[in-house]
């Protein structure tokens, strides 16, 4: 099919994606759940889960197969702009104190998943078909235990930002920690690929390139953000432009090295200076991409998605196997680590809600690990039910904690750290 016969292909496919999530939106509205979670669980209904098993003509002819990278590369740039914001909106609301319990939850929240994934599939691979062809028993307990290290930054700092949390210190601290936490996943994602094909450069690149990006951002990124929007000989379209070309820049070399376009991306926004002109960008920037583009990505990883797999007792025992892993495993691990660091329970109990959601960043690791060639459909469609579940499940948590405060205030004075623990001062 060449591009004169995909362009209609794609406009109609379009079309269809943002239908069906706006009904799916309209429909999981009236319990609660967000945008976000209802694009997710779009873009499963329009794959072979659903759609392909009601009229498979159907899906081949609004998702012929050449369209898949299109898709992809479309819902990149969703997830880039997305990013920006919330990297933006971050750094909005600054609470002080947060550099000591933010590592520790992450810590946390990275090593008891990780460690409960990779026992997991050792204890099942012999009984469940989730083995790659050529790829070892140890890669894929490797790479599930990193998937399940992941935790869905960007659908995070959404559900933050849609309930209006950016303020509150479980906020920041979760999209702190949420970001301390990807950044080592997608570093150990990129050691477990190296390991897959035998090749350290990959990790090595991966390592010393985020080092330098670091340095980049901190000595030269804020001077280059300041002086495009503080610049009077700008208008508001070359402003634009600016911020366009600087995001797809440093997308493209934080892909390049292993960390992957959404992270250059909230690096962006976090450098950005808080002013009327900045506003007004992310304003501009940001309908479009929640609209149009986002709801693309998550169509694209919902045709990869083969929940009849599950009708296999072995693969759904696992795929539960993986949930339960997941939850017991990051919620478990969050909140004990924000206890012992000294936060107030109703802080910590909704730090592990949100950092038990994994949606958006699993989905890319399980692509990832799919093109890499050490993911098969079995281990696709557990991971996606994993995150699907646990994403599922984050706002109705949030609305029932804040629901049952509401009906029993906490005294102040209980509010206070655990007794027996005494916290060691933060720095930020």
């Amino acid at each position: 099919m060449n591009p004169v016969e995909l362009a209609p292909r794609f406009f109609i496919a379009v079309a269809a994606i943002l239908l069906v999530c706006r009904a799916t939106t309209w429909l999981l509205g009236k319990v609660g759940q967000p945008p976000v979670v209802s694009e997710m669980l779009a873009g499963v209904l329009l794959g072979p889960s659903l759609l392909g098993l009601l009229a498979p003509a159907v899906q081949d002819a609004l998702f012929p197969e050449q369209l898949y990278p299109v898709l992809y590369i479309v819902g990149q740039v969703g997830l880039v702009i997305f990013m920006f914001q919330a990297g933006y909106a971050f750094t909005s609301h600054p609470v002080t104190g947060l550099a000591g319990t933010a590592g520790a939850v992450s810590l946390a929240g990275v090593l008891a998943p990780l460690g409960l994934g990779v026992l997991l599939v050792l204890a099942t691979a012999g009984d469940v078909p989730v083995l790659a062809p050529g790829t070892s028993v140890g890669v894929s307990a490797a790479f599930v235990g990193v998937a399940l290290a992941i935790t869905a930054f960007p659908m995070l700092a959404r559900i933050i930002t849609e309930r209006g949390q950016e303020g509150t210190r479980h906020g920041s601290l979760a999209l702190a920690s949420g970001a301390l936490d990807d950044a080592v996943a997608w570093i150990l994602l990129a050691v477990v690929l190296a390991t897959a094909t035998g090749r350290p450069g990959p990790a090595l690149v991966t390592v010393a390139g985020a080092i330098l990006f670091g340095l980049l951002l901190w000595s030269v990124g804020r001077r280059v953000a300041a002086a495009l929007v503080g610049s009077d000989r700008l208008g508001d379209q070359s402003r634009l432009l600016g911020l366009v070309a600087l995001l797809f820049v440093v997308a493209w070399y934080t892909d390049e090295i292993g960390l992957y376009a959404v992270f250059g991306a909230f690096s962006v926004g976090a450098v950005m200076p808080h002013r009327a002109r900045t506003d007004r960008m992310v304003a501009t920037v940001t309908p479009v991409c929640q609209i149009v583009f986002l709801p693309l990505f998550f169509t694209y990883s919902g045709l990869h998605t083969e929940f009849g797999l599950l009708s296999q007792p072995s693969v759904l025992f696992f795929a539960l196997g993986c949930v339960a892993v997941a939850v017991v495993g990051k919620f478990g691990a969050c909140w004990a680590a924000a206890r012992l660091r000294g936060e107030p329970k109703g802080v910590a109990v909704r730090i592990g809600v949100l950092m038990n959601a994994r949606g958006l960043m699993q989905l890319i690791a399980i692509n990832v690990g799919m093109a890499a060639g050490i993911v098969n459909a079995t281990l696709f469609t557990a991971l996606v039910l994993v995150a699907l579940v646990t994403t599922l499940m984050t706002t109705p948590l949030l609305s029932w904690i804040d629901r049952r405060e509401a009906r029993n205030p906490i005294p102040v004075a209980t509010k206070d750290p655990v007794p027996a623990v005494q916290p060691v001062a933060d720095t930020a």
